[in-house]
């Protein structure tokens, strides 16, 4: 199958999201095995290929590693942020990364040490240390020190450096612990503040919806705990407004247990949000109870299964 078949054929997001992972993720492998090694754009459409079985939750592991060590140095960024995102898919993911720490390019080896600081502190502190045995620059230095202080759990002191203000909540005690560690986990790079903004109001016109107010934040704590650990796909209704649900809301099972029931906290507890808190206690049970789940939850199964 040609890429402009396989284009044709699936169009357009919304017809892959129509279209099973078993029909889809074949007709993927089976392009990606034929293309002509000699077209010169292969990399950057093996890429679109990874994004597709990243899409549906079941990256190519293969396909990834042979992006790592592609010839253009912004396709191997980009296989580092999918190897970042994907680390409870990819079982080697920090000995990828400690190859990646020596690749010949800063914005290769920046990415590298974005990816670092997700990872457990002996493993992160590890890599970030073979990304110091190479040259640095202007962009790269400030993510090594602040990953590095990431790691060993210490503040960064800088006077240029923006201060996010602190949240207010009239949660006490364990609840209010776990709010505070919430808003951080919240104001990740690449968290939730990155669609659904730090008032809570999403991007309605990228059609990324508000997490203040809603049914969907307030109600059921087991569907939010799914919904989180397992992504969102397909179309909802919040506070009203439809939106396709083409662009999928990103799985979450790399964050601990403690770091869900703190950000869910946290959501349930702002933006005029007011629900009980969440527990570790409850995720890790939820957890355990879908773990045979396979690719994103469709928002319609959710509501038949808590409509509240």
């Amino acid at each position: 199958m040609t890429l402009p078949e396989f284009r044709t054929r699936y169009r357009t997001r919304r017809e892959l999201r129509s279209r099973p992972a078993s029909e889809v993720l074949p007709a993927l492998k089976k392009w990606v095995n034929s293309h002509a090694l000699q077209d010169p754009s292969r990399e950057l459409h093996y890429l679109e290929a990874l994004w597709v079985t990243w899409g549906f939750n079941e990256v190519d592991e293969e396909l990834l590693k042979y992006l790592l060590t592609a010839r253009e140095d912004r396709v191997r960024a980009a296989a580092v942020d999918v190897l970042r995102y994907s680390g409870h898919q990819i079982k080697k993911q920090a000995t990828l990364l400690q190859k990646t720490a020596h690749d010949k390019s800063t914005r290769v080896r920046l990415a590298t040490a974005v990816a670092a600081s997700w990872l457990a502190p002996k493993q992160g502190l590890s890599i970030l240390k073979e990304i110091a045995k190479n040259p640095s620059d202007k962009w790269l230095s400030p993510v090594l020190e602040t990953a590095t202080a990431h790691l060993k759990g210490q503040g960064i002191k800088s006077d240029t450096a923006e201060k996010i203000a602190q949240p207010t909540s009239p949660l006490k005690g364990e609840a209010l612990t776990f709010f505070k560690k919430g808003h951080e986990v919240y104001s990740r790079e690449g968290h939730c503040i990155t669609c659904h903004q730090s008032d809570g109001k999403g991007l309605p016109a990228a059609m990324f919806p508000p997490l203040a107010g809603t049914k969907w934040i307030n109600g059921s704590e087991e569907r939010l705990i799914k919904l989180t650990l397992h992504g969102l796909l397909g179309p909802i209704e919040v506070k009203g407004k439809k939106y396709p649900g083409q662009v999928p809301m990103t799985a979450f099972q790399q964050l601990s247990n403690e770091e869900i029931a703190a950000v869910l906290t946290y959501v349930r507890n702002t933006f005029s949000n007011k629900a009980p808190m969440i527990t570790p206690a409850k995720v890790a049970e939820v957890r355990k109870a879908t773990k045979a789940q396979n690719g994103f939850l469709a928002p319609a199964d959710l509501l038949e299964e808590h409509p509240n």
